[in-house]
């Protein structure tokens, strides 16, 4: 389904308003980005015209939605159209009546320490085999491990101050000492005032005038570039990408 901006000029108004609510509710970044993405897709969907949708057309539209999507965006979609339902018309919300499939949880495989050393010899980019070191030795999500900065470091009492986690929350986790002097090793190659995994965008000549991390895709399709071409197929990815 589409979702680009639709042209409707009273849909973008309704829109803007929709993105200062986001915004000031405190969502995380990617939560915005889903629920504004769902407004967009909804409103081309009913062309434009989504104010006062019935529950037959909502259920066709959730149903339509499911034949080419996952549940969990079926959820994002449901959530976002709940909200500017409630923050920007002001009106009460209908509850659907949707049926939430059998609930699976998947765990990744555990590699050998033969296999995570040939995992990070196999990187080439420096940036991105400091970071795979990293997240597997503290157990770092990927966005966790992005967003790690000179300041969350605690080398007195070994541990590193992981923020903004999962359900916006922070945490505490043990840093191993061999991290510790990966982690210093690496900085002082790029020495940036803030980050601890800067953009590679501008080269490590100009590293420290960058202004944001590493790319999230970056690191993602270097791990896989990496797995495939050591032959590994096992579901191993510790880290997900909140």
């Amino acid at each position: 389904m589409n979702t680009n901006m639709p042209a409707d000029p009273q849909f973008a108004v309704c829109y803007q308003k929709h993105q200062k609510y986001l915004k000031l509710c405190g969502l995380q970044p990617k939560t915005i980005d889903a629920y504004s993405r769902a407004i967009r897709r909804i409103a081309n969907y009913f062309d434009s015209r989504i104010d006062d949708l019935t529950s037959e057309q909502l259920l066709e539209y959730f149903h339509d939605l499911l034949e080419y999507h996952s549940w969990s965006t079926v959820k994002l979609d449901l959530y976002g159209l709940k909200f500017f339902y409630a923050r920007v018309l002001n009106k009460s919300w209908e509850e659907l009546p949707l049926i939430k499939p059998p609930k699976t949880s998947r765990i990744p495989d555990i590699l050998s320490i033969r296999q995570l050393e040939r995992l990070f010899i196999a990187t080439n980019k420096l940036s991105y085999r400091v970071f795979f070191f990293t997240a597997y030795s503290m157990g770092l999500r990927l966005g966790e491990g992005v967003r790690l900065t000179v300041g969350d470091i605690d080398p007195t009492n070994m541990r590193v101050h992981i923020r903004n986690s999962k359900g916006n929350k922070d945490r505490l986790v043990p840093l191993p000492e061999k991290t510790l002097h990966v982690l210093r090793a690496f900085w002082a190659v790029h020495k940036h005032p803030h980050f601890l995994f800067p953009s590679r965008k501008r080269g490590l000549k100009n590293v420290q005038l960058v202004d944001q991390p590493l790319d999230r895709g970056g690191i993602q399709v270097a791990m896989k570039s990496v797995t495939r071409d050591l032959g590994i197929k096992k579901n191993f990815m510790p880290f997900s990408a909140s």
